[in-house]
């Protein structure tokens, strides 16, 4: 399936059904009077979380949402049926926003979220309501009142607990599928990896928690260059990232200056992002280039007050070690993140 994160797509609401003008026509009632009935509401478009959808591409088929309209009210005092609502749903981690303004109109995660994204409009009033002592054949009734209508733009973010990031080539790919069941494209040149991949990933008998592997950066990502930095969105829901670094210098490339572009792209995306826990990690440690650097690289990290931890996700060497620390890391932070909601709700 076709990866698409973004998308545009226009909805409109059910108008309102007019309310109608009719009078009671029977025998033996001259004066029957109005019975005209309300218009029935219109259906209203509905996004909803599906758990199964990864992906926003069925909207790049579906440029117009619209939900049904209500019925007219008719005689006899019968009120129009109400439009169906228009139901439509979408993955985890959809982020909605009105396209001409840019407000935030719903941020869905959890599976069965739902929100009222364009209001049906209200249907009219029929004459009866109208008739007064003064005006008891009153010959007008409401009009219905139209739908909400709205260009929206969608953003996927998607909803993972720890990032994995790092220069192409760094072996993100093989890790993730080392220690989950995610099966990325793995391939020896740059750019293999396209779009995210999630894994969940076992670290004790407890616990789990979700990895997302996002695609290499490079010098000059946020200006658009690789693959840019459209995929960095991602991150923006995990509490952890994982720092992978290519120790061996096979590439031509210095692992410390790697590392500092790395955290410069994120902090050009996005400041917060750049501020995020990181557990920064050496690869390829089976090769025997990067067994000689990492000493050297260690110590240089270490004068950042920053600790280095040497794996080697071909052979799995401390991959394991690797994944349980991440996952007490990422438990204790989740903790104490619901400890503050939790602050700030009593508050």
């Amino acid at each position: 399936m076709k990866f698409i994160d973004e998308a545009e797509v226009h909805v409109r609401a059910g108008d309102g059904g007019r309310g109608c003008v009719s009078f009671l026509r029977e025998k033996y009632k001259p004066h029957g009077g109005p019975n005209g009935g309300d218009g029935g509401d219109g259906g209203d478009v509905v996004f909803e979380v599906d758990p199964g959808l990864t992906t926003l591409l069925d909207f790049k088929y579906q440029p117009l949402l619209k939900a049904e309209r209500g019925e007219h009210g008719r005689g006899k005092e019968q009120y129009g049926k109400r439009g169906a609502d228009r139901v439509v749903r979408v993955p985890p981690g959809t982020i909605v926003r009105n396209a001409a303004s840019g407000e935030l109109i719903a941020d869905l995660r959890t599976p069965h979220d739902r929100a009222i994204v364009a209001h049906g409009g209200r249907g009219g009033r029929g004459n009866m309501h109208f008739a007064t002592p003064t005006n008891q054949a009153p010959r007008y009734a409401q009009p219905g009142t139209p739908g909400e209508e709205l260009r929206l733009q969608l953003e996927l973010q998607l909803m993972a607990d720890v990032g994995l990031v790092g220069y192409p080539n760094a072996g993100k790919s093989t890790l993730i599928s080392k220690v989950s069941a995610a099966r990325p494209r793995i391939a020896d040149y740059p750019f293999t990896t396209l779009v995210p991949h999630l894994g969940v990933v076992r670290f004790d008998d407890e616990g789990s928690f979700v990895l997302a592997d996002i695609p290499g950066l490079i010098e000059g990502a946020h200006r658009g260059l690789g693959l840019g930095h459209r995929f960095l969105r991602h991150l923006s829901r995990t509490s952890l990232l994982i720092h992978l670094i290519d120790a061996s210098g096979l590439s031509g490339r210095d692992p410390m200056a790697d590392y500092d572009t790395i955290n410069h792209e994120l902090q050009a995306f996005d400041a917060s992002l750049a501020a995020k826990p990181q557990i920064v990690v050496a690869n390829k440690q089976d090769l025997a280039e990067a067994r000689e650097r990492f000493p050297d690289l260690r110590a240089r990290l270490a004068a950042r007050g920053i600790e280095l931890r040497g794996i080697s996700a071909v052979t799995g060497e401390g991959v394991a070690g690797l994944m349980r620390e991440v996952g007490h890391r990422w438990r204790a932070l989740r903790r104490e993140s619901e400890r503050q909601e939790a602050l700030a709700a009593e508050s």
